[in-house]
């Protein structure tokens, strides 16, 4: 039987960046534990880059930064891809973007989208998908200018996310309801 490979595309979360700076280790960042715990069938790719939004473009950071501007030349060098897991939209709750809840989950969307064109999966079909609500902005103190009012906002990822993964057919995890950031 051959590996399954399944891609992690995320911002710092999947990343794994480390709140006051640096990064988790390669055994604590949540895909490579997602790695250990399904085994030696699965190929587990880890994509995070600090900053990606869904699909906006930073004035500050850069438009390399949009999350869907690298996705399909992602999905294509990492195929055959069995399983997208898609989760971005923290970055999106920048303040400087001025964006809802509703707008991010349209922005996942769009992503989604990308992927089910992709013909990435196996046989050149459509990988799954499994969209991911980020988890709840917490109290911030180093970055809360940038991210004002972003918190409120936050709690309403999970749902506005699990109305894309409805309307699209994909699967849907929202990461509030098991961890916290």
């Amino acid at each position: 039987m051959s590996k399954r490979t399944i891609l992690c595309y995320g911002d710092s979360n999947t990343w794994g960046a480390i709140a006051h700076g640096g990064r988790h280790d390669l055994n604590t960042r949540w895909p490579a534990v997602l790695r250990n715990t399904l085994g030696d069938n699965f190929w587990v790719i880890e994509e995070g880059l600090g900053g990606r939004t869904t699909v906006f473009d930073d004035p500050i950071e850069g438009t390399h930064k949009n999350g869907a501007r690298y996705l399909l030349p992602c999905l294509e060098s990492h195929q055959p891809i069995d399983l997208v897991i898609l989760m971005l939209g923290t970055n999106d709750l920048k303040h400087r973007f001025g964006l809802l809840a509703e707008d991010i989950a349209r922005g996942a969307e769009k992503l989604i989208q990308i992927i089910k064109h992709s013909n990435c999966g196996p046989d050149y079909d459509t990988p799954q998908i499994l969209l991911m609500a980020p988890p709840p902005i917490g109290k911030l103190t180093d970055l809360s200018h940038m991210f004002l009012g972003a918190e409120a906002k936050s709690l309403e990822l999970g749902q506005a996310y699990q109305a894309v993964a409805e309307r699209q057919g994909v699967y849907f995890l929202d990461a509030g309801q098991h961890i916290r950031s």
